[in-house]
């Protein structure tokens, strides 16, 4: 029997939604008024007194006795260090769970018998087969459509799959769902990341672009200043890597400070534009920048009737001008010069 779980991760609801996961495995069906002993950290002073104790005693009357720490990350140096004593020294018929929020579960993490992630990869396909994954945990099927609109429709809010499993399976009973099914229970559009975004101005798509802005802004999770400041982000690197004389990816990313992947797409997508290109992005960006700190306004409502229509229309126009000018490519000098001789 595993003796010590650490579930970690940055966002808070989905750390408990694991953690209630958890807590119903380890317990195996037994009554938790007599198998569970369930404490937060930070919640006083006696907290980690109290869950030593619990996890010392044993168990009256079941097999085995489940202790739940939530909050994790907010014990003391020293709380934390007799949990891994604990851990290396386990009380027989005890399970210890620690729900950690961040990433800095660190000692705990490296005790534990068994360490659950509850991250969620950036990469469509990712959040598909995690969409999947949680809605098995049910017993619910997806057809493949539903698993797609609901990773598309939830976006980087995958913290909203386990509750809209729960909801599923309370409507339907565990069986096969299809996208028309699911679909009137998602509820609004969740945010996306950044290279969605970045991803359509350097292809030139326009429409794509405005609908992911769109959604950032409509989702509630952005302003219009973070999504420049993201733009300005990308636009910087570019600019850092004009000139440098890089050529490998690795290089890149050891410059930018982020993994090859996006470092190489940022280096080919400098080299694509050059120097005159880069700097008139960045013009657009500060210029777009100082537009949201009141240099201008465009007053009105947005069509939702929430809020100034300015952030939404100045990061449109923003967007455009980049997809115009990022995604354009340059003409070939040799068309340049049969141009230039009609």
């Amino acid at each position: 029997m595993i003796t010590s779980i650490c579930v970690v991760g940055g966002d808070a609801t989905m750390v408990y939604d694991e953690l209630h996961r958890q807590v119903e495995a380890a317990l195996g069906g037994l009554d938790p008024s007599s198998a569970l002993e369930d404490f937060t950290a930070g919640a006083g002073d006696e907290v980690p007194a109290r869950v030593l104790e619990a996890l010392r005693t044993p168990p009256f009357l079941v097999d085995h006795r489940v202790v739940v720490v939530r909050e994790a990350q907010a014990l003391s140096k020293d709380a934390a260090a007799d949990l891994v004593a604990w851990m290396q020294d386990p009380t027989p018929a005890a399970v210890l769970i620690v729900g950690v929020v961040g990433s800095r579960a660190g000692a705990l993490a490296r005790a534990a018998q068994q360490t659950v992630e509850t991250a969620v990869g950036s990469r469509a396909q990712e959040r598909v087969s995690y969409v999947e994954r949680r809605f098995g945990d049910y017993g619910l099927t997806l057809e493949s459509a539903a698993a797609r609109g609901v990773a598309e429709a939830l976006g980087d809010d995958m913290a909203r799959v386990d509750a809209l499993a729960r909801t599923c399976l309370a409507v339907y009973g565990a069986s096969t769902l299809r996208l028309e099914d699911v679909a009137p229970y998602v509820g609004d559009a969740g945010d996306v990341p950044e290279w969605d975004l970045t991803d359509a101005i350097e292809h030139g798509d326009l429409p794509g672009a405005l609908r992911v802005v769109q959604r950032m802004l409509g989702s509630g999770s952005r302003s219009g200043v973070q999504v420049v400041n993201a733009l300005q982000r990308y636009v910087l690197r570019l600019a850092r890597l004009d000139g440098a004389g890089i050529t490998r990816p690795e290089e890149a990313a050891s410059l930018l400070g982020v993994s090859p992947f996006p470092a190489g797409k940022a280096l080919a997508t400098s080299h694509r534009l050059g120097t005159a290109r880069i700097a008139e992005a960045v013009h657009l960006v500060a210029r777009a920048d100082l537009d949201l700190k009141g240099g201008t306004t465009f007053g009105g409502r947005t069509e939702a009737g929430e809020g100034d229509a300015t952030d939404l229309t100045v990061v449109e126009i923003l967007v455009a001008r980049l997809a115009r000018l990022v995604g354009a490519r340059p003409v070939p000098s040799s068309r340049r010069r049969r141009t230039a001789g009609r």
